[in-house]
């Protein structure tokens, strides 16, 4: 028996990215409460890299109002479940141009288990190729840079690389890194 039972739900919000509910739930020992949840389809973390170096996007962020750099990502527009893999491609293509002779399933992440349900699949992508981009109104500001994996680190050290799916992504490809 989960720890939480929902007891009903409603929907609070939707528009083509997620929708909240409001969940009425009973606890273990019979209390009451609620719980408001983000839901939004998997997204795709891309790491692309080329050996050396790893390509990253940057683009202001509206809900902190700053610019962040990160991998490559994102989730289907209209609330579509997109095979993983085909949304990694597309992801990869919008944000860089970029084409993958090869995209590798690192794992997966948890985007905010605390407040969504939201889940991620985090790809690395090589074997690359150039073409066009092809982004999203959203991503208009959207800029672009490859980053020596020592420059990469320093960022992450520094605090100029704060998102924590690249984080996370990070942490799976050092790990498979060290498993191999």
């Amino acid at each position: 028996m989960d720890p939480v039972q929902r007891v009903s739900s409603r929907e609070v919000y939707r528009n083509n990215w997620m929708t909240v509910r409001e969940d009425a739930v009973r606890r273990l020992d019979g209390s009451e409460g609620i719980y408001a949840v983000v839901d939004k389809p998997t997204c795709a973390i891309i790491i692309p890299y080329d050996g050396t170096r790893f390509h990253l996007v940057e683009q202001f962020r509206y809900p902190i109002g700053l610019r962040r750099w990160e991998f490559p990502m994102g989730s289907a527009p209209d609330l579509a479940d997109v095979p993983a893999p085909e949304l990694a491609a597309r992801e990869l293509r919008e944000e860089t141009g970029l084409l993958a002779g090869s995209m590798t399933d690192l794992g997966v992440t948890d985007v905010a288990a605390g407040f969504s349900s939201q889940r991620g699949r985090v790809f690395l992508a090589t074997d690359l190729t150039q073409g066009d981009t092809q982004r999203e109104v959203e991503e208009q500001d959207m800029r672009t840079a490859w980053l020596e994996r020592d420059e990469f680190e320093k960022m992450i050290a520094s605090g100029d690389i704060t998102d924590a799916q690249t984080l996370a992504a990070y942490a799976l490809l050092l790990v498979r890194e060290r498993a191999s």
